[in-house]
């Protein structure tokens, strides 16, 4: 990917890209402003840490996409799905995860490639977690 027609090429991350913490902040935050409202999935949250878990997609968000390390260097390798094992992850909560991280990212207005790229990875990554289908 070139800055223009023949320009250098881009070599920054996603990440840096579309703004740094302060737009991965913002895309977590509106994603949990719908989840606390869920009742199909609040209740596989903290009740009384949601800053904890807003910090932790929101660090692992932006360690995937080449911010800081901070995630894996205060949690260790993600695991998703071990962390993610406990909760009933049907595909109905996956539906609602997806409805609320997608209206994030509406509300983000992302430049079109990076919304794609957000999307599709969001998209794969919660239907690999899963792991009840009744």
């Amino acid at each position: 990917m070139r800055s223009e027609q023949n320009g250098a090429a881009v070599t920054d991350t996603l990440w840096a890209q579309v703004g740094g913490t302060e737009t991965f902040e913002r895309i977590v935050r509106a994603f949990y402003r719908g989840v606390r409202e869920d009742p199909e999935l609040n209740f596989m949250y903290p009740q009384d840490d949601w800053e904890g878990a807003i910090w932790r997609l929101r660090a692992f968000l932006e360690q995937y996409w080449g911010g800081p390390t901070t995630y894996s260097e205060e949690r260790g390798h993600p695991r998703l799905r071990m962390r993610h094992a406990p909760f009933p992850v049907t595909p109905a909560a996956r539906d609602r995860w997806l409805h609320h991280m997608h209206a994030a990212l509406d509300e983000a207005e992302l430049p079109p490639m990076h919304d794609a790229a957000f999307r599709d990875y969001v998209e794969r990554a919660a239907l690999a977690m899963v792991n009840r289908f009744e």
